[in-house]
């Protein structure tokens, strides 16, 4: 099963794609830290059922990802950010500008995303 931050990284993108009913279950389980067998009294569904679900929008989620690469891009546009970040700062902390050049073909890249 996939860590409850992968989980809510791929709901965050995706979620909005599955059905209220899934969607509902699916925050119960990922959010709200709710046992299958929590949700099934709730729900009034098999335990059974809640993991069948909850199985099947992971499934789904992981699909579009595979498609889509939304939280892909999102990681690698965060990770070039985080290195623009970092040069700018070292080059005001050294006054050295050269490194501007580098910067822009990070821009660049990410533009491309």
């Amino acid at each position: 099963m996939k860590t409850i931050g992968e989980q809510a990284m791929l709901y965050d993108f995706y979620g909005e794609l599955l059905t209220e009913r899934q969607r509902q279950i699916y925050e119960s389980v990922v959010f709200d830290d709710m046992s299958l067998g929590e949700i099934a009294e709730e729900q009034g569904i098999s335990r059974q059922g809640v993991y069948d679900l909850v199985k099947r929008c992971d499934k789904i989620l992981d699909e579009y990802e595979r498609k889509l690469k939304l939280v892909e891009k999102f990681r690698r546009t965060r990770s070039m950010v985080e290195q623009i970040r970092r040069i700018a700062e070292e080059s005001k902390l050294n006054g050295d500008m050269s490194r501007l050049d580098e910067i822009g073909r990070i821009a660049e890249e990410i533009s491309k995303l």
